[in-house]
């Protein structure tokens, strides 16, 4: 297809795969010459109505001129874009520029004409939208800012289109005709209409593969044994409620297996198949793949191995095995997949090499790896946790975390989200997706391969510069709960799932041990909690001992949570207690409060995690009193049964973000919102752990997401200031581009870093070069004394540990001592370029940084200055735009940020003017992304006010940002 145009190269780079409202698959590309053939036949299946519309009148089928003129387009004023499935047409979209007149222009004739023509079978999938999107960005890309569109009244489907879009239009009427103009200028509105479709669509492919109606297994084996045959028999055992099939060449027709309905094909099978589960050796899977998508099977789970992660040779199956599913509209997960497991009673799902699959629940489960999947689905099943769905999907060529994520999002049998990541392909997308998802149910991350700095084999991953402590921070910003293995992903998720969310960092401690009650409060503390002095019930406490403890805890106001820790214990009459028997006063306690937290820590107490999970409540329809007539906050029916979206399905502790956004903030000490509890029509399990250290630090992941949900509610704004000179700056950057004429980008002279800077209210001392003794006596009486005098070389720059700075000089004679003292011990002046400077008023150094990550986007960057904070990686990040939120929290995110606030004694520094300036290099990247990098450094930040002593900015074309633009799926 890549055939040269007219005036312009193929340009391939607008060629995507996207997928589309119904969940299916569709590919996008530049018309070229060579679909003459393609496109008549596309007109031939469009009816006569939609050529109407198209056209304005009957236009029964196109002449040789008008497939001339469809098919020859120059890519600069002229430009057709199709849709095609399986290598045919399905919609065409095109534009052509015109002038004032609306006759044919080119360039700087920045207004085009737009129209689109969608095959009828095809119509309502969401393809003219998807295309629209990318006829805009191409536009965009040719210097058009305007479309204009001529539409009959009566077509009101592309009416819609248009005025759904997002941008800012006219709209008029004359002579029966409609015309829209709209500029193409992406608005908050038009990303949020194209992100809510990306989330549409991408869930909606992933429903697909969990919900299907019928399943065929292709590879299974006519004799007991091999992994088809496993699938097949995990599908039967689970109950899959749809129709099951197995296939395999050597069946005979009419044959059997296991009593499933054996064929040669997919295509043999009459009823229509809804995935595909495939377990054929990799050099079959290209054949299954190529009858799957004759017969229109919408999804396949490829467990075959032998792609990406067998080698280069395996890489390119694998990029081969993509591009062909995608041909026919086909979504794959895998290959090297575990397989997919839905247990909600209406499929019974178990397409996967798992033989027992797992109960019933709310947590919803990723991972990329097959064996980490077994032993965690092994784990959650030994503590008594169920799970809604569960996804393996092994090299993740195609549905990725990133799809699954979509699907969580607003799926009303999933309350928790856990992934094991080994790699993030997309981090950018990835945290746009967790920030919104965690708005609405907590979202529990691991990731592996961590400090290997290497993607695992199989695996397509954005090469990206940031350290993995960097990425993590950008997780936890999103409200990501990051740990670090999954045996801490399984304790987060059981607390999560079964518990009310904490309203504050309030502990009360219980139980029958002082020595592990002590144990638990050192927990407590160090993990940033507020424990309360440990209760002890002594050794000869009861069960109704416990449940009389836990209520009174539990109804105490200045609590927030509750742990009870238990080791076995004798009665009087020498008769053990059961653990049955203490879980569930320990349930009839925690059920009477359900407004709150509980978490078990014992110890050699053999069943009581079973017989906790297994004793589970539901919440009761009054308040329970606890000892001496307390009665413990209950919810209000009105708040308990609130829910989203109208959907009473939904559990009322999980609301999406448009929802959660608009609840006010709970104080520490009042009830929690509704959203912050699980459902009362779910089980009310109390997670035990056999360490205090894995119940606290469980506990103290929830009390921050609990304060992160919080604080998003409001998340604050990015402010706007008065004396920032966007389009001075913008005139500016341009016209340094163009003097560096480096695609590469390069690092401005300090003075032309300066002038940068100062238009957005960033003002850098002056540093006046000083090559000998003499030119430092003649820039430090220019600036005034006293004045510093410092070396600028790259070996010692801002490292005054070494004696490459001199401070509070106060006359001559110290300076030209100074000077002597420099260059005698580190070198000429021509290799330490001294500079001079002016004293700045005493405060506390610190270092602002932005950098743009190829994968994550734009980044801030704080810490303090000097070789102690460089050396324990003492520093914050937060995505830009940063807000006045962000900005305050990233000061206060470092372990030394006491040193600002007064730390012994000393004096607090203008944190205030320390956030502003966060927020304006924030605002000076974020409003032009050809500036690539700054660092300012060091910055004293003083009683009041603050010195910027040394600044430099890079500055490079800008950078593609894929969040912006057109949806696309990743390029194979």
């Amino acid at each position: 297809m890549q055939t040269p145009s007219d005036r312009h190269a193929y340009p391939s780079h607008w060629e995507a795969d996207v997928v589309l409202r119904d969940g299916g698959t569709a590919r996008i590309r530049p018309i070229t010459v060579e679909d003459a053939d393609r496109l008549v036949s596309f007109y031939e299946q469009v009816s006569d109505e939609s050529k109407y519309y198209r056209f304005f009148a009957p236009y029964p089928r196109l002449s040789a001129k008008d497939v001339h003129r469809f098919t020859h387009h120059d890519q600069v004023d002229r430009v057709g874009l199709a849709a095609t499935v399986g290598g045919e047409f399905i919609a065409t979209v095109r534009f052509d520029r015109i002038d004032s007149r609306g006759m044919s222009a080119s360039a700087p004739a920045d207004e085009a004409e737009v129209a689109f023509l969608v095959q009828d079978a095809h119509q309502g999938r969401g393809v003219a939208s998807t295309l629209l999107e990318h006829i805009a960005a191409v536009a965009r890309e040719r210097g058009i800012r305007r479309f204009v569109a001529e539409v009959l009244p009566a077509n009101t489907k592309m009416i819609k289109v248009f005025t759904d879009a997002g941008y800012q239009q006219k709209r008029s009427f004359e002579d029966g005709v409609v015309r829209l103009e709209f500029d193409l200028e992406p608005t908050d509105r038009s990303l949020a209409v194209q992100r809510a479709r990306e989330q549409r669509a991408e869930a909606r492919s992933v429903q697909r593969l969990l919900t299907p109606k019928s399943v065929a297994v292709i590879g299974v084996g006519r004799t007991p044994g091999g992994v088809g045959r496993s699938v097949l028999r995990n599908l039967r055992e689970a109950g899959f409620t749809g129709r099951l099939y197995a296939v395999n060449s050597a069946f005979e027709e009419g044959a059997e297996v296991d009593g499933v309905p054996a064929h040669r094909s997919v295509r043999d099978i009459d009823e229509t198949v809804e995935l595909a589960v495939v377990t054929v050796p990799a050099e079959r899977v290209p054949q299954a793949v190529a009858e799957c998508g004759e017969r229109g099977v919408p999804g396949l789970v490829v467990i075959s191995a032998g792609y990406a992660e067998s080698g280069p040779e395996g890489r390119e199956r694998q990029r081969e095995l993509v591009r062909q599913a995608r041909s026919y509209g086909t979504r794959i997960l895998g290959p090297n997949a575990f397989g997919v497991i839905n247990t909600s009673p209406d499929v019974r799902l178990n397409a996967s090499l798992a033989p027992h699959p797992p109960e019933r629940g709310r947590i919803g489960l990723f991972t990329q790896s097959g064996a980490i999947g077994i032993a965690l689905l092994s784990g959650l099943h030994r503590r008594g946790a169920g799970l809604s769905t569960f996804v393996s999907a092994g090299n993740r060529a195609d549905v990725s975390g990133n799809d699954v994520l979509q699907y969580w999002y607003e799926d009303p049998d999933t309350d928790v989200a856990l992934m094991y990541l080994e790699s993030i392909g997309n981090p950018r997308k990835f945290t746009r997706l967790a920030r919104r998802a965690a708005t609405a149910k907590p979202l529990v991350v691991v990731q592996g391969a961590r400090h290997s700095g290497i993607a695992p084999t199989g695996h397509a991953v954005q090469a990206t510069r940031l350290p993995h402590a960097t990425v993590s921070a950008l997780l936890r910003q999103a409200g990501v709960i990051r740990v670090d293995t999954v045996t801490e992903m399984v304790d987060a998720g059981l607390l999560l799932a079964g518990q009310p969310l904490p309203s504050g960092p309030r502990v009360a401690i219980l139980g029958n041990s002082e020595s592990l009650g002590l144990l638990t409060y050192d927990a407590c503390v160090a993990d940033g909690l507020r424990p309360a002095p440990p209760r002890d019930l002594t050794t000869g406490a009861t069960p109704a001992d416990f449940r009389a403890a836990l209520a009174e805890a539990l109804s105490d106001e200045s609590c927030d949570a509750v742990i009870v820790t238990a080791i076995p214990w004798v009665g009087e009459d020498g008769i053990t207690a059961s653990p049955e028997t203490l879980a569930g006063e320990l349930h009839a306690a925690a059920a009477g409060c359900p407004a709150k937290p509980v978490a078990v820590v014992h110890v050699e107490l053999g069943g009581l995690a079973e017989a906790l999970a297994a004793a589970t409540r539901t919440r009761p329809d009054a308040p329970v009193s606890a000892p001496g007539g307390e009665r413990c906050a209950h919810p209000s029916p009105s708040s308990r049964l609130r829910s989203s979206r109208g959907d009473a399905n939904r559990p009322a502790g999980r609301l999406p973000a448009a929802t959660a956004a608009t609840e006010s903030a709970p104080t520490a000490a009042a009830e929690p919102e509704a959203q912050d509890r699980p459902s009362p029509a779910q089980p009310y399990r109390i997670p035990a752990y056999p360490a205090a250290e894995r119940a606290v630090r469980a506990l103290a992941e929830a009390v921050k997401y609990s304060q992160w949900r919080r604080e998003a509610r409001e998340p604050g704004k990015v402010h706007e200031y008065e004396d920032i000179d966007e389009s001075g700056a913008a005139r500016r950057i341009d016209e340094l581009l163009v003097e560096q004429d480096d695609p590469r980008g390069a690092t401005l002279a300090q003075g032309d870093a300066r002038e940068l800077l100062g238009r957005y209210g960033i003002d850098v001392r002056d540093a006046l070069p000083a090559p000998d003794p003499d030119a430092a006596v003649a820039a430090a009486r220019t600036l005034g004394y006293p004045v510093a005098l410092k070396t600028t070389a790259p070996h010692l720059r801002h490292r005054a540990d070494l004696g490459g700075v001199r401070l509070d000089l106060a006359d001559e004679e110290q300076l030209r001592r100074a000077y002597g003292e420099l260059t005698e011990a580190f070198g000429k002046p021509e290799e330490l370029r001294p500079v001079v400077q002016a004293m700045a008023p005493r405060g506390v150094d610190t270092v602002v940084r932005a950098v743009i990550d190829p994968a994550a986007g734009a980044v801030l960057s704080f810490g303090l200055a000097g070789a102690a904070s460089e050396l324990l990686g003492d520093t914050g990040h937060r995505l830009i735009p940063v807000t006045e939120r962000d900005a305050g929290s990233l000061v206060r995110s470092i372990r030394t940020a006491p040193l600002l606030f007064g730390w012994r004694g000393s004096a607090p520094v203008d944190t205030p003017a320390l956030e502003e300036l966060l927020q304006r290099v924030s605002r000076l990247v974020d409003d032009h992304p050809e500036v690539v990098g700054v660092s300012l450094e060091p910055v004293v930040v003083a009683q009041r006010g603050l010195s910027v002593l040394g600044a430099s900015v890079r500055l490079a074309p800008p950078p593609a940002r894929s969040d912006l633009g057109p949806r696309s799926l990743p390029g194979y």
